[in-house]
């Protein structure tokens, strides 16, 4: 009986961390890393990105990126949120 509780407990933290470990969804395309470019500005990528009002797009690239503001700097990597409508 006492053998057995090893066990469990090391099936029970094997269980957790494969719990733990994110896993790409299969619902939604995966996301683009794009390097900015002199000029570029993010209104301008979510309109190109995600079409029809940008606002929505906006707001996505910067909570994936962490942005706090609008201003971008050439060079900086950045990951574009999957579109909507991407599998």
């Amino acid at each position: 009986m006492f053998a057995l509780r090893p066990f469990l407990l090391l099936c029970a933290v094997v269980v957790a961390l494969l719990l733990a470990v994110p896993r790409p969804s299969s619902g939604v395309g995966a996301e683009e890393r794009y390097v900015v470019r002199a000029g570029d500005t993010l209104w301008d990528l979510a309109a190109q990105r995600f079409g029809g009002d940008p606002r929505e797009g906006v707001w996505r690239i910067r909570a994936r990126n962490g942005l706090q503001g609008a201003s971008l700097q050439p060079g900086t990597v950045l990951y574009l949120p999957a579109r909507a409508g991407d599998a």
